[in-house]
């Protein structure tokens, strides 16, 4: 499998190809969701691409310990806990296939 990487100029851009991408959906009942703080934007332009209505959840980032930067997933008040698949194995340990 190979893993292509996009760079964007910012969320902003990231949002309006996005919405480019999601341009199918224009016109069918769906609801763009956000989350704080750095998904709102990209959020944004996608609903305004596809004429459809933004929510923003407010979750709080499951932090990985001695990296404030990087998250493990979200955590909301009434929500389980969501854990990306990387990020969620212990350092050094092997992939799950």
């Amino acid at each position: 499998m190979v893993t292509v990487m996009h760079e964007f100029r910012d969320r902003v851009d990231a949002g309006r190809r996005l919405g480019q991408r999601l341009a199918p959906l224009k016109g069918q009942d769906v609801v763009v969701l956000g989350l704080p703080r750095g998904g709102v934007p990209v959020a944004f332009e996608v609903a305004k691409a596809l004429d459809a209505p933004l929510d923003v959840i407010v979750v709080r980032k499951l932090g990985v310990p001695f990296q404030p930067e990087l998250a493990m997933g979200p955590s909301g008040k009434e929500t389980p806990v969501c854990l990306t698949h990387a990020s969620s194995r212990p350092r050094g340990s092997p992939k799950r296939t």
